[in-house]
C-alpha cells in the first residue's frame, strides 16, 4: 500500500478565467482533464487540480488560506517573466535569511497566492 502522488485542489467560480495561467503562463502540464476539474503537473510527483466551485465538493473561500508554493531554479527570471506576463506580483523578491529562503509572491486570476522561490544559503550575488 503506498501514496502514489497529492493533489492540491483549488476552487474558482470561474474556471476558464484561471486555466491559461496555470496551463501557458505556469507552463504546467495537464494530466488529466474531467472538463470541471483540471490536474496539472507540479515537479516530480505532485498536482494541482482546478476546480469548478459549482461541481465541486467544496464551495470558494474569499479569504483563501491556501498557498501555492513552486521552488524553482531562478526567482530573478521568473519574477521578470510574471511581470511582463501581466500577473499580480505581491511583493517582489526578497531574501530570508531567517529562512533560507530567496523568494516573490504572486496571485493567480481567482485570488490564490503563490511564493516562487528557491533555497538559498545566502542572497542572490551575496
Amino acid at each position: 500500500m503506498k501514496i502514489e502522488y497529492p493533489i492540491t485542489f483549488l476552487y474558482y467560480r470561474d474556471l476558464d478565467e484561471v486555466v491559461p495561467f496555470y496551463r501557458d503562463v505556469l507552463g504546467l502540464p495537464l494530466r488529466v482533464d474531467q472538463g470541471w476539474a483540471k490536474i496539472y503537473g507540479v515537479g516530480e510527483g505532485a498536482c494541482v487540480g482546478l476546480v469548478d466551485e459549482t461541481r465541486g465538493s467544496m464551495n470558494v473561500v474569499e479569504d483563501k488560506g491556501v498557498l501555492l508554493t513552486l521552488v524553482v531554479d531562478d526567482v530573478d527570471a521568473w519574477h521578470a517573466y510574471m511581470v511582463e506576463q501581466g500577473v499580480k506580483i505581491l511583493r517582489p523578491p526578497k531574501f530570508s535569511e531567517e529562512l533560507g529562503v530567496y523568494c516573490f509572491f504572486a496571485e493567480d486570476p481567482g485570488g490564490y497566492r503563490l511564493e516562487i522561490q528557491r533555497f538559498m544559503d545566502a542572497p542572490p550575488g551575496g
